[in-house]
């Protein structure tokens, strides 16, 4: 879409421009400020401002119309939470961010070995801001995270802390702090908002390529080439120039004005022989007269040009609502094959890549042995392999490995949550979505997960979680190996490997007619059932030694907590323990006794030769969440508890509605941090998908408390 826009721009010329407005929404109103004064001083008097917060609620006094809305992509959880505030038909873009090409070189200039604590507002934003210094080349550092509610570090392991003006978070006792600033929007970003606006002459602008410069960045995008062509020529010459696929241009009457030197080498049509005539006569196969007469794009099609296979594609250029020429793509067929597996490879190798093998898997219990042994025979197939098992048991690890074992090892690993997010949205996901196929779907549309994961594995968690029409979708896919892309009407070929999990019944589901019975027995191909850590008593303090020692923690088990531990159910599993263990790490005794198991550790006493007693009571005290009303705490526990008394959980969305109508002020981010915290104290289970959040027997004790 840039392409187009900038040869758009090429053939009508520079036109006037007009003050616009633009908003900038964020999740945090520092950041959203920062952002709107990086557009203030990079577009000077074209535009006016204006920057909203969720958090500070300033989002909710929108009040007016803006040409353009920029976005950051944590400022809201779904799309119906954007269009309570932005307009449907709204121009919207996300604000992606980066760090300065100055930053990036005082990090890499640290010795290499050294520890680090990365200090941000969150673990997400933690984690994604480490990945996104590890993708710029700083990698020599042993980075730990840390985010307010996190458990206080020992500072004296870290030689710096690094944060991103968030110092107010850093634990006391630090070494050496080094703030790296905001983090900035990307030159992409600011190119986008610049099109979307039609103020293309500002990227030929001193200030732009100072921009470019500056901002980090680690992919050859558009900016970078575009900035190469403003020293080296005409940036439409250049444009045309570096295309590995054919274009054409036509003026309103249909005459070619603009050909390049792949369209001569496609077709064998020299230029000085197209430029000048009508189009339908030189380039027969290229449906011009179609496009401006109905004025809008012609889909995609593949016509037979002599012996070759061409992929054609046409474009209007439309100004003040009039049609004034047109362009045409053309690549042959199999160089966009070729072109879209050079795609795929480069995303396997940004993050598309199994990481765990069987090697990783730790236990000897021969319930654990037998499920390996089993899954890496069953990885040399390609048959679809369902795992089976509680949650916390290892699903994702067991389908790292079963890749990673599998003759598609080399090829992209692809893994999603089928329940983590609603219908539509998972989608566009997996299959992907064309241009202007939903309100705020990306200019040019994007390619789903089942592309990115051709000729390598789908891992599908949680796919009890899918909806009855996206199962249908998926059984298509496994049977004939093709998808289309939302909104699209093209079919695309794929060689996908799936891998499912699920932490239930799906037979029950079946006979309930909330799973199709089809699509069942085609994912329970090679069904494995994952032992649950009550079955591999054996395997349980081998792995408590393991966390420990991933901690750096120094301590010992008492034989009286020895015993708990061999006998608890483990409903958690594997992440249960590790974070049992976690805490252990952080307790400070030398050698942990009961007194020291965490107050939401749900166990059985032992007296005597192992006779039982009732479970322990709650705590004495709930522990609320500082930055939020305690009678919101309180809503959300009455809430639960009344839902549950009536056999069933509750969503966010139907948590936030109540909340309201109750006269509470509260978010969505508020209501889940809530949820989590109530989660972590074990007096909840935070469900996914439709079953929502309910309640545990704990949880039920402290709100009928509340109700006293």
């Amino acid at each position: 879409m840039i392409r187009v826009n900038r040869l758009k721009n090429r053939l009508i010329g520079w036109g006037d421009w007009m003050k616009q407005d633009i908003a900038v929404i964020s999740l945090d109103p520092l950041a959203g400020q920062f952002y709107a004064g990086q557009v203030r001083e990079l577009f000077g008097q074209r535009v006016s401002v204006d920057a909203y917060s969720v958090q500070d609620g300033s989002v909710g006094h929108i009040s007016r119309r803006y040409a353009l809305y920029m976005i950051t992509t944590d400022a809201f959880d779904t799309v119906g939470d954007l269009h309570q505030y932005v307009p449907i038909d709204g121009e919207m873009m996300e604000i992606q961010v980066t760090f300065l090409w100055s930053v990036i070189r005082q990090l890499q200039a640290l010795p290499p070995g050294r520890r680090a604590l990365f200090v941000n507002l969150s673990q997400k934003m933690c984690r994604e801001a480490v990945v996104h210094l590890n993708q710029l080349g700083v990698n020599q550092l042993l980075m730990d995270l840390y985010h307010p509610g996190a458990p206080r570090p020992d500072m004296s392991k870290y030689d710096y802390v690094i944060t991103p003006r968030e110092g107010r978070y850093v634990p006391e006792g630090a070494r050496e702090i080094i703030d790296i600033g905001q983090r900035v929007c990307t030159s992409s970003t600011m190119i986008e908002a610049a099109l979307r606006l039609g103020y293309e002459d500002l990227l030929e602008s001193e200030a732009f390529r100072r921009y470019q410069e500056e901002v980090a960045t680690n992919t050859y995008s558009f900016d970078r080439v575009f900035s190469r062509g403003l020293r080296l020529e005409s940036q439409f010459d250049m444009l045309m120039e570096i295309l590995d696929e054919g274009l054409v241009g036509v003026n309103e009457h249909g005459q070619v004005f603009a050909c390049n030197r792949k369209m001569e080498e496609l077709t064998g049509i020299p230029r000085s022989e197209a430029l000048g005539q009508p189009a339908g006569q030189v380039y027969p196969f290229i449906p011009f007269d179609a496009c401006l007469r109905e004025e809008r794009p012609q889909p995609a099609c593949v016509v037979g040009v002599g012996e070759v296979n061409m992929n054609v594609a046409v474009t209007p250029v439309l100004r003040g609502g009039n049609c004034i020429g047109a362009f045409a793509t053309v690549q042959r067929f199999s160089d966009a094959e070729n072109r879209q597996n050079e795609l795929r490879t480069q995303l396997h190798h940004k993050g598309y890549r199994a990481k765990y093998t069987f090697a990783d898997v730790r236990g000897d219990s021969p319930a654990l042995r037998r499920c390996i042994t089993m899954l890496n025979k069953m990885s040399q197939t390609q048959l679809p392999i369902l795992l089976i098992g509680e949650t916390g048991t290892g699903k994702e690890l067991f389908a790292h490995s079963i890749h990673r074992a599998s003759p598609r090892s080399s090829s992209p690993f692809v893994a999603i949550n089928c329940a983590a997010m609603p219908e539509n949205l998972l989608e566009s996901e997996l299959f992907g979505y064309e241009e202007g196929a939903f309100t705020g779907a990306r200019r040019g549309g994007k390619p789903g997960l089942f592309e990115f994961a051709h000729k390598g594995t789908l891992f599908l968690d949680e796919v009890e979680g899918m909806s009855a029409a996206l199962q249908c979708k998926l059984l298509r896919v496994l049977q004939e190996q093709e998808i289309m892309r939302v909104g699209g009407n093209r079919i695309i070929p794929v060689d996908v490997r799936i891998v499912a999990a699920t932490n239930e019944d799906l037979e029950e589901r079946v006979e309930a007619g909330s799973f199709r019975r089809d699509l069942y027995y085609r994912l329970n191909t090679l069904p494995v059932l994952i032992p649950p850590l009550r079955e591999r008593g054996e395997d349980l303090l081998l792995l408590i030694e393991q966390f420990r020692k991933e901690n750096g923690a120094e301590f010992t088990l008492s034989p009286e907590v020895k015993q708990l531990l061999l006998t608890h159910q483990w409903r958690g599993n594997i992440r249960e323990l590790r974070n049992v263990v976690e805490y252990f790490s952080y307790v400070g005794s030398p050698v942990i006794g009961p007194e020291d198991l965490p107050p939401t550790f749900h166990y059985l006493p032992v007296s005597g030769e192992g006779a039982a007693v009732s479970p322990a009571a709650p705590a004495t005290g709930f522990p609320y969440l500082k930055e939020y009303p305690s009678r919101d705490q309180d809503f959300v526990l009455r809430y639960l508890y009344q839902v549950g008394e009536n056999g069933g959980g509750a969503g966010r969305e139907s948590l936030l509605k109540a909340a309201r109508e109750a006269g509470l002020i509260c978010s969505q981010q508020e209501i889940r941090r809530i949820l989590l915290s109530l989660s972590q104290q074990g007096l909840a289970r935070v469900g996914r998908g439709r079953g929502g959040t309910c309640l545990t027997p704990n949880g039920r004790l402290w709100a009928q408390r509340l109700a006293k």
